[in-house]
């Protein structure tokens, strides 16, 4: 099989249940992708996503991160929508007040919300776990730092999740993603002339405002763009993290014993899901000059999609790369990218995973996944679940008197 008979096309939904088949043929028959009907180029072997990754030179990401036609949404770029030495000047300034020593603090909030969030619904032995628990404790963490009131999340949640959803067959934003996108920058427009006057809580949103490196500040749209991607990027790739690797260690009953045994695994448990299914299927880059590769040669100024889901299951790499394995060194993964614009919020996804999963496992024994009820998101890009119905023998609320 030639290139020519390969076809992969993140648009339609029937490549959302299991894309990896298709993976397997593009890294093995068509490791440099042209999809001509939607005009965009694909690399797929490891070795060559991480080349690509960390030369932003060649490979720029000045014309978003996304192969979607956005039509007339409205732009939001972020300096993960910007090159260097632009990009370098934002994120610094970002990263002054996204700290490690403020994200290490998050953690005895996190593991609050985590048994806040069980307690709601340990008593009836079911829940919805996206509604109830993963769509939730994002979002409540990121609203947290940066300021967002408890009554608006689920409004915003509901926002980022429109943004998100693609039509099946289609590749451009559709008026409600438009729609959404646009009322999430108004809202944040707002959020920030607001602590520009001075009414803060000394969170992020406070030390975005105050940020100074040399007397360089940012300004209004940076804040909001990077706000926005938080809301998108921080918070719905950590909630499709949650259930994936619910539904991985489910599907996947030898490592679940292995947990059981050694719940110090939990880190390995969220690392292979990131590898192994991860959250972050593919982002976009745009070629700067004309570039050969496998005997092809991809135009200057073409769409590029780094199939970061194909890459962290090159055989080339990992070896037995289609099993779940909780033991496994995952790196080299890419599910955070690298280089350059290796993602911020990597640490925070990373606390938020363990903590949650620890409180997880801890507390929803034996807990089963009722796989005729599973939804999943249709996006080009995330992949994970919109609805997740598990049932687990019914336990108390933390704190409770034992019987």
């Amino acid at each position: 099989m030639g290139f020519e008979q390969v076809v992969y096309d993140p648009y339609d939904w029937k490549i959302h249940d299991d894309p990896y088949p298709t993976y397997r043929l593009l890294r093995d028959e068509a490791p440099a992708y042209y999809n001509e009907q939607r005009d965009f180029w694909a690399l797929s072997r490891h070795e060559d996503v991480m080349a690509a990754f960390r030369d932003p030179v060649t490979f720029s990401n000045r014309r978003g991160v996304s192969i979607d036609d956005v039509g007339d949404a409205p732009a939001v770029m972020s300096f993960l929508g910007m090159d260097p030495p632009e990009h370098g000047r934002l994120r610094t300034l970002v990263s002054s007040g996204f700290t490690p020593r403020r994200v290490a603090q998050l953690e005895p909030r996190i593991r609050a919300l985590a048994t806040h969030y069980i307690d709601a619904f340990i008593e009836r032995g079911a829940c919805d776990f996206v509604d109830e628990f993963a769509g939730k404790l994002p979002m409540d963490v990121i609203s947290e730092m940066v300021g967002v009131p408890p009554d608006d999340r689920d409004t915003l949640r509901g926002w980022a999740d429109t943004v998100l959803h693609r039509e099946e067959g289609s590749q451009a934003v559709p008026p409600a993603g438009q729609k959404a996108a646009a009322q999430l920058i108004g809202y944040f427009a707002q959020h920030v002339e607001t602590r520009r006057k001075g009414a803060g809580d000394d969170d992020l949103t406070d030390a975005l405002v105050a940020a100074e490196i040399e007397g360089d500040r940012l300004e209004d749209r940076d804040i909001i763009a990077f706000l926005f991607l938080m809301v998108i990027a921080g918070n719905e790739t950590t909630t499709k993290l949650l259930a994936n690797a619910l539904y991985w260690i489910s599907r996947n009953p030898e490592q679940r014993a292995l947990l059981d045994a050694d719940p110090g695994l939990i880190p390995g448990w969220a690392e292979e899901t990131l590898r192994y299914d991860p959250s972050s299927q593919l982002i976009a880059r745009t070629t700067t000059r004309d570039f050969d590769i496998h005997d092809r040669t991809i135009p200057e100024g073409a769409k590029l999609a780094l199939l970061i889901g194909a890459a962290n299951r090159d055989e080339r790499v990992f070896g037995d790369p289609d099993t779940y394995a909780i033991e496994r060194v995952t790196q080299p993964s890419l599910a955070f990218g690298q280089g350059t614009h290796f993602c911020l919020g990597a640490s925070l996804a990373r606390l938020e995973a363990r903590v949650s999963l620890e409180e997880i496992h801890a507390r929803l024994l034996n807990f089963e996944i009722d796989e005729a009820g599973l939804v999943r998101v249709h996006s080009s890009n995330v992949r994970g679940f919109a609805k997740m119905p598990i049932a687990f023998p019914p336990g108390k609320k933390e704190g409770a008197a034992s019987s």
